[in-house]
């Protein structure tokens, strides 16, 4: 009875920590009344868009998120400074765009969301469109010599990790 109740107020409890932390860290203080606020959305938020919610994953590795969050935002950095390079380097004439097809091996939503949001948030790449089947992702990608290398990246460097973190 207990765990039910608890469900229903929380069902994503992940998601209420992330949003009561995010909160707390946005504020330029911390505040006991800011940590109870912050509390309160992530309580609030995901209880009431929880009707519009796929069901959660079967599983969730949250060491091996936390380590995969640290490498895309070193991924990020990275492709900043590559990006720049590139802008100020190479002419528009010699610039070579590409459309990639990743195949995937992702089957859970969140998972393949997870990877199309990595791609988007990394600079000089962005995912364009989903399959019908969710087999395949459309990704262009700002410069490459090698649009099969920028692909074998992707699913080593991102889409085998997200495969441990949701299996």
């Amino acid at each position: 009875m207990l765990g039910r109740a608890f469900r229903w107020l929380m069902p994503h409890p992940f998601l209420t920590l992330l949003l009561a932390v995010v909160w707390i860290v946005l504020q330029n203080e911390f505040s006991a009344g800011m940590a109870v606020f912050g509390v309160i959305l992530g309580i609030l938020i995901p209880w009431g868009t929880s009707a519009w919610w796929p069901d959660t994953p079967h599983s969730f590795r949250l060491f091996k998120m936390i380590r995969y969050s640290f490498l895309v935002m070193w991924d990020i950095m990275v492709a900043n400074v590559q990006v720049a390079w590139i802008v100020l380097t190479v002419p528009n004439a010699k610039l070579k765009p590409a459309w990639i097809v990743i195949p995937l091996d992702l089957l859970e939503p969140e998972a393949i969301t997870m990877l199309a949001g990595t791609i988007t948030l990394t600079p000089g790449t962005v995912s364009a469109d989903l399959s019908d089947e969710g087999h395949s992702l459309l990704v262009h990608v700002l410069h490459t010599e090698d649009p099969d290398a920028v692909r074998d990246e992707i699913k080593s460097r991102y889409e085998a990790r997200l495969k441990e973190i949701f299996s």
